[in-house]
């Protein structure tokens, strides 16, 4: 039989130690890579929102999806679809740019049904009908045109 060693964290889960690139991807051993976001940490909504922020202006929403994923799982169980939502939108650009059309408009629909019941709170000043907008323009271009995007140009605005 054949086994394979994988790679493992600091509490021995199975995690890739493979470096990745500013969309996820995983790149050879020993190639620079981007990195990687903690995880489990444990930031006030602002916090969350400004990281958030500041990694999809610098084309990375991979990374970002992480951060919206330690508020989703840290955070009150009343927030939780607020931050999977914004996971959600963060991954579908990260498809989005990868070339994945469907995955990417696939995930950005969700993303956007998740947020859409925080449509008149307006949790932390997040631009909930914004974001529903620019999710539903870039489906539309994923859908119309398939091609890869550039997680730069259409980085959304979290708040507004």
């Amino acid at each position: 039989m054949n086994s394979v060693q994988r790679d493992r964290d600091a509490q021995g889960r199975a995690r890739s130690a493979r470096p990745r690139d500013g969309l996820g991807r995983p790149l050879p051993y020993g190639a620079p890579g981007v990195a990687r976001q903690p995880e489990g940490v444990v930031r006030s909504p602002a916090e969350t929102v400004r990281e958030a922020q500041r990694l999809l202006d610098a084309g990375m929403p991979f990374h970002a999806h992480e951060v919206f994923e330690d508020a989703w799982k840290t955070g009150p169980a009343a927030e939780a679809g607020l931050w999977k939502g914004l996971a959600q939108l963060a991954v579908g650009l990260t498809h989005a740019a990868r070339g994945n059309a469907a995955g990417g408009s696939a995930l950005l629909a969700r993303g956007a049904e998740s947020i859409a019941a925080f449509r008149d709170v307006r949790p932390y000043g997040i631009d909930v009908e914004g974001l529903t907008g620019w999710a539903r323009e870039l489906a539309g271009v994923l859908d119309r045109d398939g091609r890869p995007v550039s997680a730069v140009d259409w980085a959304p605005r979290i708040t507004g």
